[in-house]
């Protein structure tokens, strides 16, 4: 049975908060445990280059962060854990797909969007300061994920955009060179908590009101300490909604403790009490972690050869023979195999029918069924590429039939729905014998 692979990127340009632990260390940690499931985690040491120029800064962010996955429980046997700057197949990757992604596409890119609004706010010219490496980010993005066949992603859902951008990529190079990359989705983890600031607006360095994860004990008390509460006096009763002290609480707190804070707050609680209270909860569950963090900071060179042997491992099971494909695909091949290889490529291409994916003028999706030049089946559009990805998906492994293949198609007559038939049996075949061999090899 294949697993779910799932991939998270963290970029290092910053010292790890209680915002990045409630929000994405803390369950990522969870879900690595699930069965079926294989987990890739990364240290997006060039995507920090983007926005950081201070090379002892990029240094010390990536060694904070490996030291806080690993101290939080992040098991580098059990997981891909590695530095993304190791994985030298990223950057070919990335321009592979830098030469079939469409640059009206990356024009839309948030992160691109909104550096040009500042610019024309402030009179400048549109692309004043603005990097190519910003321009290209969700390209670099796209190839963290498709290099590893990533099935899931997760965001949050101001990068639910960069996800559409790696399927988008995917599929137009899968038009071009055939199948090889599996469409990603975002995952998005509706019930994963933003944790507020000091100031009650979202913990975040851009704001600069975090509290860091592994702040000495007396630091700790003295930034909770320092939480914005409101006038209302000991014995007045206080409200829960908006309150960054209680929703922090809530986000440690067992239900059963978060019950008595909320009673506690109807009682008129002073707040120096339920910040005493809120640090006392935050303390104890940090303090067996932070213990974890200092020792393995104390041991740079341990999380350096975890961190290298992550990435030779991941690269001799994924990354090597994936590029390998890649480049016999694109062309990028051995001169004295050309006759040979061109002509295997030829007969493989007439055996077997084959999906293709693309996207209209009208912003719609398509797929068509085709053999050689002769398309067999031609969609109708759909609005999301998931959609029409997650079809073709249920067709080649044989979960849909013809009969749902033909429901989202234009009109056939009666040959062509046999010569469809025969196409779709054709390609489940072909996909049962090479999930078999697979997983003989794996065997």
């Amino acid at each position: 049975m294949t697993q779910t692979r799932v991939l998270t990127g963290i970029t290092t340009s910053g010292t790890p908060h209680l915002g990045n632990y409630v929000g994405a260390i803390r369950p990522a940690v969870a879900a690595s445990l699930t069965p079926g499931v294989e987990s890739f985690y990364f240290l997006a040491d060039l995507h920090a280059l983007i926005k950081v120029q201070e090379p002892a800064r990029v240094q010390r962010s990536t060694l904070e962060i490996a030291a806080a996955w690993l101290a939080c429980g992040l098991d580098p046997a059990k997981v891909w854990f590695y530095r993304q700057s190791e994985i030298v197949e990223i950057p070919e990757l990335s321009w592979f797909l830098t030469c079939v992604a469409g640059k009206g596409i990356l024009n839309r890119a948030h992160a691109y969007k909104a550096a040009v609004d500042k610019n024309r706010a402030e009179g400048e010219d549109d692309d004043a300061a603005i990097t190519a490496g910003l321009f290209m980010y969700p390209v670099l993005m796209s190839a963290d994920i498709l290099v590893f066949n990533a099935h899931k992603v997760p965001v949050g859902r101001d990068q639910i955009q960069h996800i559409e951008m790696a399927r988008d990529f995917a599929q137009r190079f899968n038009h071009l060179y055939g199948e090889h990359f599996v469409l990603p989705e975002a995952q998005i983890e509706e019930a994963v908590a933003t944790l507020p600031g000091l100031d009650g607006r979202k913990m975040s360095k851009s704001y600069d009101n975090t509290i860091p994860l592994f702040a000495p004990r007396e630091q700790l008390k003295k930034l909770i300490y320092s939480i914005v509460t409101d006038s209302r006096a000991p014995g007045e009763p206080k409200s829960t909604e908006g309150s960054a002290l209680f929703q922090i609480y809530q986000a440690f707190a067992s239900a059963d403790e978060t019950a008595a804070m909320r009673q506690a707050f109807a009682d008129g609680i002073a707040w120096g009490e339920a910040k005493q209270a809120l640090f006392e909860r935050i303390d104890r569950e940090i303090a067996p972690l932070r213990e974890k963090y200092e020792a393995l900071m104390a041991q740079p060179e341990k999380i350096e050869a975890i961190l290298i042997d992550g990435a030779r491992r991941v690269r001799e099971r994924y990354a090597v023979a994936s590029m390998k494909k890649l480049r016999e695909a694109v062309g990028l091949r051995d001169l004295s195999q050309a006759s040979g290889a061109a002509a295997a490529e030829t007969e493989t291409r007439r055996a077997l029918p084959v999906f293709k994916q693309y996207r209209e003028a009208d912003g719609r999706f398509y797929f068509k069924l085709a053999d050689g030049d002769r398309v067999l089946v031609q969609s109708q559009g759909f609005a999301s590429p998931k959609d029409a990805g997650q079809l073709i998906a249920a067709l080649k492994s044989g979960r849909s039939d013809l009969d749902a293949l033909l429901a989202a198609a234009e009109p056939l007559q009666p040959a062509q729905r046999e010569e469809a038939a025969a196409a779709l049996a054709a390609i489940v075949q072909a996909e049962a014998q090479a999930e078999a061999a697979k997983a003989g090899a794996a065997t």
